[in-house]
């Protein structure tokens, strides 16, 4: 027993915390605390497992402590005493992500897998087979294949939990130095303790979460960077209190007794509340006090910090949230089925049993005399009982267990090929895609909905100053033109005149590197205020080898800039900034620094040069720093402004850059000001901002700057295929609103011909309610004025049928003179919300998002979000990351994937079906909890397009073939029964019952299951629509298996009365009648096996010579083994094993066997031939007609019609849908990283120690399809009968959600002169090869969006059906950013 926590005196609780209890007791609190967690109270209890931690248990802790870890309020931590803390029975800094240990693992991973169905109806078909007096085969059938599928499984799990275990052990191991009776020794991550002193040194890990008592930099500061927690690479800083700042020796530190009381374990980042004790005085503590665990110590030499939370309270791994046993749609499937055939087979037993008493009663009861029944049976009831279970164990075969065997090898072999795919090889980082798991492969090619972060996953974290625009003049980037060839120039040499110059950094325009040398006043004093307006840190560790320190990297992008064209910065005190000015090394006096925030969108500097001027320097958003400007600029602001809308275009990061000269006496004037609200105790922030908003004012433009936060390679490609392929990509990122949307346009997830773009950033329930109303409102009336063109449109079809197929080119050759042939109009959708899809992007705040997951709002989120093309959180913690994915997966029921590289991510890749890790820059949290790993986000278009395509295509034709055939082969004795007294007699010999799925029948099927393809790898990145039939899961669903259940009884029918009416009236060239059990048994096998090898080599799309080998090898190895059992050698060997010496050569040697055997075959076969022909006919899927394209593409001669080219600028076909105001501008995209700046430490000194694809067109809408209505029910049967209520009270249905994002049916806008086009069968989607066209996109810089450099070119498939359309007009002029705020926000 433990000794129950002493409560803290009142006179000892600190004010802060006891407000903190106070809310807690409070009816209206905006917090709970459950499980020792502080959950916020807008999270609905239903998430609570999500939230908790999970793993108690696994630490050890006894059901005592976990009781008492319920019951903690607060925490009480005494510094340098263990005997004290250890009352309270804290959890150690071990943890563990491991599921299995030694002793644990044989029970836990067996009661894992006899959850899965099959595994235990094999177990109890095991237990029969051990009752002699029902069990028609032997117990080793069953029991060989099942060990055989346990120990594999078990195997695999054992592997990959060695692989936790090797990762855990790798952490806790790690060395930290804990001061230990007043010296320093070194102990494993796992020994340290809660009330331990530990010191860290520079570029080390944060063993726990620590409380910094001490620092080797002045004042108590330290860096970190909390890469692992949020994602952001920035460094932010940290400082300890003032009365421990000064414990920096270790015997200072051996003395110290301070006691902390504070709030219980949490997942909240950014939030700490705490009180420390110490010499009967207290001091409050913050968030800015803590070191938490995942962090990096960055430029500090050292510090020391006191362990509050450790191991599974960490902040870290209470945002880790719980592995979870993933399982896809195919196994829960399979499941489902596995229970109904079970069932079919109890039925059928059943029909046999009634069977057997009926005939025991009246047939039987005869032959009493000398065949009596066996000793237990005393009547025909008992006789139907037993009968009953016998029949279960022959049907049994119906659902093998070497079906699981086959599954898990093919996963296997899907897997190898995701490791040994060279085209997902990094050569720059020497790292290959792993697939960490095998279970999850066929999933890969249903994916519908991608979850991914941004820094580092989308974005390299590099930012480079690409352009900027000076006094009406741009710069940036140059394109030489020599006759038709485009060529980029080569980037400027800067170490020639700049020995400071950084050997990195690439720009490209001569011009501002000459207006530098002549010295333009304008250019000069635009680097001036780059170098001095900054809070970056230098430090020189020799001469001319300056190291930046910023607290983001877009500023020491910017400062790098001004440093590579002359105005190098050097180094700063808290009352001076050295500059080197085009080699003259220059002082300013620091007079104030107006710091950055969120709300100011800027920052500003005074200083004073050294002949005396004093003068204002101001960069920031264009939106706040052009209404702060002189009237006089309004001319430069309008060129500038220009620019700024070209920058806006390229998705790059802007900032306008401005500056002010101020007198001695407005100077003094306003000192004053700023030093009476620098002490003012009340208000103080807004008294500063008052201030700052009085001196920013009349200020001169100077130019501005263009920084682009480099994309990750084949980013912006990845993103348009994988839209094309209706998978819709949502970035949930920690970091600023402004940086993600530029990075949403430079990713082209935003684009120019977007309708509007929502922002969503209430505080309140109600606000965030409104805005979401709003949008919606917007996207409706968006959608009655695109009805109404419809409407127009349709009036007139009876005139004229100027569109032809459907396709905009307005040419005497696209119109049919016919009417009857023209396609009537389009019906009008159903649900307005689905009109809109795809025109429109939503943007939510973390803090709205956290109002929008309530229960009672998130149906209207979600709704809102899927109208939209593009979603993009920004803020977010890692716990609403795993929320919106939950969100997703339980209200659409489709499949998700999350892709992240940092420990933030991990919550959300475990909460996902599938969970992706790049390995990059922000450590390996990310991969080791991931199911598959590469490390460019690139690599996602190849792992779904083509390995999870593939992997789910093979997967289901291994299933229907599978259930086929086993089907044919097992209800051959069902039809058996009714011509053997019921007597539960089976047709074959018990040879071939075990070798029919283990040797004749399984090497085909695997070999299709590993290798089949239905088009080449190449085709499955170009045509992306070839994707949906697997988020529709139309391969593999019931009605799939019903037919496959079908073909196989029908087979089973036609192989037993076949082989038994023509043997039946057979006789041998002797006279010898035929009819005998063991010729009918071979008879029927060997036309088994012949149909369904046949019936293989059909199914086979993709030959290769081990297909080849596996299908006739099988049959070679049937008739090898079927001669063998019955020569004269094994009979001599087992004589009571073998009986039926000479059967298969007398029965194989008459020819009539062999004309039955064919004529069962070709009734067999001849059906599933003339359907597959007349499917391939009629209604051909879209890998037919791929193929079949392809294939008449290789006849073609060389002279033939080339592609058509996407363009005409005057298509017909082009959305009816106008534009809403365009009026507005996105450039909120300032480039600022971060929330707060430096100024305040730089000016107190205390820091002072440092020294494209342009494929906007793909957003077009595409004809109504079999897949597209097929979407549409699979939405409607999922979303259900909602009803939306609009601001106007108008109800509308919603029953279905928007069928695709994006299609990949690009029709062609303009035709090749003299092509005539022939109009398309309505009926299904016979077309001729006229109606198929290949429209290749191409990518100039003329182009809204165009690419940098080259001309880039994708082929995307087209299907022209009746009344498609495509969506080809474009506007220069970027979305508005429409910021919806309600009155009540």
């Amino acid at each position: 027993m433990f000794r129950k926590r002493p409560p803290p005196a009142a006179a000892h609780v600190p004010p802060s915390l006891r407000a903190c209890r106070l809310l807690r007791t409070q009816s209206n609190v905006n917090e709970t605390t459950v499980d020792n967690m502080t959950i916020p109270k807008d999270i609905p209890e239903k998430w609570f497992p999500i939230i908790l931690p999970l793993k108690r248990k696994k630490e050890g802790l006894s059901s005592s402590t976990i009781i008492r870890k319920g019951a903690e309020e607060e925490r009480r931590v005494r510094a340098n005493d263990r005997e004290y803390n250890e009352k309270f029975q804290y959890a150690s800094n071990c943890i563990m992500t491991s599921k299995y240990n030694v002793i644990t693992f044989l029970p836990v991973n067996l009661f894992e897998q006899f959850q899965e169905v099959a595994n235990t109806y094999f177990l109890f078909l095991l237990i029969l087979q051990l009752i002699p007096q029902i069990s028609s085969l032997s117990w080793f059938t069953t029991i060989v294949p099942l060990v055989l599928v346990l120990s594999i499984t078990a195997v695999k799990d054992a592997t990959d939990d060695y692989f936790r275990h090797k990762s855990d052990n790798q952490v806790n191991n790690r060395q930290s130095q804990v001061l230990i009776s007043g010296i320093l020794q070194k102990e494993k991550w796992m020994n340290v303790r809660v009330g331990d002193i530990i010191k860290l040194e520079n570029n080390q890990f944060v063993a726990a979460d620590l409380l910094l008592l001490s620092s080797s930099e002045p004042h108590g500061l330290c860096y970190i960077e909390t890469a692992e927690l949020d994602g952001e690479t920035n460094m932010k800083v940290r400082q300890s209190l003032s009365v421990t700042s000064e414990l920096g020796d270790p015997n200072n530190l051996a003395q110290f007794n301070g006691e902390v009381v504070c709030e219980p374990p949490n997942n909240k980042l950014d939030r700490f509340c705490g009180t420390l004790y110490w010499k009967d005085c207290k001091y409050p503590l913050s968030n800015q006090n803590m070191l938490l665990r995942g962090c990096v110590l960055r430029n500090t030499e050292s510090c020391y910090g006191l362990v509050i939370f450790a191991g599974p309270d960490t902040k870290l791994m209470q945002n880790s949230g719980c592995t979870k046993f993933k399982r896809t749609s195919i196994d829960r499937l399979m499941n489902t089925l596995v229970l109904w055939i079970f069932w079919f087979l109890v039925c059928m037993g059943v029909i046999l049993a009634i069977g057997n008493a009926v005939w025991e009663k009246e047939v039987g009861s005869l032959f009493q005399s000398f065949l009596p029944w066996d000793p237990p049976v005393d009547n025909f009831l008992f006789s139907a009982f037993l009968s009953f279970w016998s029949y279960v164990i022959i049907l049994n075969t119906v659902v093998p267990i070497s079906l699981y065997v086959s599954v898990e090898v093919i996963r296997l072999g899907h897997s190898y090929f995701i490791n040994w795919d060279r085209r997902m090889f990094c050569s720059h980082s020497n790292t290959a895609a792993e697939a960490r798991t095998t279970t999850l492969n066929e999933e890969l090619g249903q994916v519908e909905y991608i979850f991914s972060d941004k820094t580092g996953t989308l974005t390299q974290n590099i930012m480079t100053f690409n352009k900027c625009s000076i006094n009406g003049h741009a710069y940036g980037e140059v394109i030489d033109i020599l006759g038709s060839q485009q060529k980029r120039s080569q980037p400027l040499d800067f170490s020639a005149w700049n020995p400071l110059a950084d050997r990195d950094f690439c720009f490209y325009d001569q011009s501002l590197l000459e207006a530098v040398m002549v010295g333009e006043p304008a250019v000069h004093e635009f680097f001036r205020v780059l170098s001095l307006c900054h809070t970056v840190m230098s430090e020189e560790k020799c001469e001319g080898e300056l190291l930046y320190k910023a607290q983001s990297p877009d500023e020491g992008a910017l400062v790098m800039a001004a440093r590579n064209f002359g105005f190098v910065f050097r180094s700063r005190t808290p009352g001076t900034v050295t500059t080197q000015e085009l080699g003259k090394e220059v002082t300013y006096t620091l007079l104030a620094i107006l710091d950055f925030n969120n709300i100011r969108k800027r920052m500003s500097v005074i200083v004073r040069n050294p002949v005396g001027r004093i003068r204002l320097y101001c960069k920031g958003a264009d939106t706040v720093l052009f209404e702060r400007l002189h009237s006089c600029n309004q001319e430069l602001t309008n060129i500038t402004s220009d620019h700024l809308n070209e920058y806006a275009v390229d998705g790059l990061r802007t900032l306008a850059v401005a500056y002010r000269d101020l007198s001695e006496e407005q100077w003094e004037e306003w000192a004053e000001h700023y030093r009476d609200a620098d002490k003012s105790t009340d208000c103080r922030e807004d008294r500063l901002a008052a201030a700052y908003e009085e001196i920013e004012q009349d200020m001169m433009l100077l130019g501005a700057t263009a920084i682009e936060d480099k994309l990750q390679e084949g980013v912006p490609e990845t993103i348009a295929i994988l839209s094309l392929a209706n998978i819709k990509i949502w970035v949930l990122t920690g970091d600023k609103q402004e940086t993600a949307v530029n990075i949403g346009y430079s990713c082209k997830m935003l684009t120019e011909d977007m309708t509007e773009i929502f922002i969503v950033n209430g505080h309140t329930v109600q606000s965030v309610r409104e805005e979401l109303r709003k949008a919606r409102e917007r996207m409706l009336e968006s959608a009655r004025t695109r009805d109404e063109g419809k409407e127009a449109e349709a009036q007139g079809w009876g005139g004229a049928c100027a569109h032809g197929n459907g396709f905009g080119g307005g040419g005497a050759a696209n119109c049919m003179p016919d009417e009857a042939k023209c396609p009537p109009p389009q019906a009008l959708p159903s649900s307005l919300l689905e009109s809109v899809n795809g025109e429109f992007a939503l943007i939510i705040s973390g803090h709205s998002l956290a109002h929008a997951l309530e229960a009672d709002m998130e149906r209207e989120f979600l709704e809102t979000a899927c109208a939209c093309r593009a979603v993009i959180c920004c803020r977010v913690t890692p716990l609403q990351k795993a929320l919106v994915v939950e969100l997703v997966k339980r209200r659409k029921k489709a499949v998700t994937l999350a892709i992240g590289d940092g420990a933030n991510d991990v919550s959300m890749i475990k909460m996902a079906h599938i969970g992706v890790g790049i390995s990059g820059q922000e450590g390996i949290q990310a991969v080791l909890s991931s199911d598959y790993s590469f490390s460019q986000f690139r690599f996602l278009q190849r792992l779904l397009l083509v390995h999870g395509r593939w992997s789910y295509l093979r997967m289901c034709r291994f299933l229907c073939y599978f259930f086929y055939k086993n089907f044919a082969f097992t209800m051959v004795h069902f039809w058996f029964g009714f011509f053997c007294g019921f007597s539960a007699q089976t047709v074959y010999d018990q040879y071939f019952i075990t070798l029919y799925n283990i040797v004749y029948t399984s090497l085909p099927v695997l070999a299709m299951g590993i290798f089949d393809q239905d088009v080449p790898e190449q085709r499955s990145l170009e045509y992306p629509k070839l994707y949906e039939p697997g988020q529709l899961n139309l391969l593999f669903n019931k009605r799939e298996f019903f037919i496959c259940i079908a073909q196989g009884i029908y087979t089973s029918v036609v192989l037993f009365f076949i082989p038994y009416g023509v043997l039946s009236h057979a006789t041998q060239s002797n006279g010898v009648p035929l009819a005998d059990y063991q010729t009918f048994a071979v008879t029927t096998a060997t036309a088994l096996v012949i149909v369904v090898s046949v019936q293989i080599a059909l199914d086979t799309g993709y030959w290769t010579a081990i297909n080849h080998f596996f299908i006739w090898g099988s049959l070679g190895t049937y008739f090898t083994i079927l001669f063998a059992m019955h020569s004269s050698i094994l009979f001599n060997i087992f004589p009571k094993q073998f009986h039926f010496l000479g059967s298969a050569h007398n029965t194989l040697g008459q020819p009539v066997v062999w004309l039955t055997i064919a004529l069962a075959t070709v009734i067999c076969i001849a059906p599933v031939l003339a359907f597959r022909f007349l499917k391939l006919d009629l209604k051909p899927q879209l890998s037919d007609t791929v193929r079949y394209t392809q294939l008449v593409q290789k006849k073609r001669k060389p002279g033939g019609r080339a592609g058509l080219g996407v363009g005409g600028a005057g298509a017909a076909g082009g959305s009816a849908l106008g534009r809403l105001g365009r009026g507005g501008s996105r450039r909120s995209g300032y480039a600022f990283a971060h929330q707060e700046g430096f100024g305040e430490l730089i000016t107190s000194g205390k820091n002072m120690r440092l020294s494209s694809l342009a494929l906007a067109t793909f957003a077009s809408r595409h004809s109504s399809s079999w897949i597209d209505s097929l979407r549409k029910k699979k939405h409607a049967s999922n979303s259900g009968a909602h009803t939306l209520t609009t601001g106007d009270g108008s109800n509308v249905s919603s029953q279905t959600t928007l069928v695709s994002n994006s299609s990949s049916v690009i029709g062609p806008q303009g035709t090749t002169p003299g092509e005539t086009r022939q109009p398309c069968n309505e009926t299904g989607l016979t077309c001729s090869l006229d109606d198929i066209s290949l429209s290749m996109v191409r990518c100039t810089e003329r182009e809204a969006g165009g690419c940098s450099t080259g001309t880039v070119q994708e082929t995307l498939f087209v299907w022209r059906g009746p009344g498609s359309r495509i969506s080809g007009t474009s506007s220069p002029v970027p979305p508005p950013i429409a910021e919806e705020r309600s009155s009540g926000d």
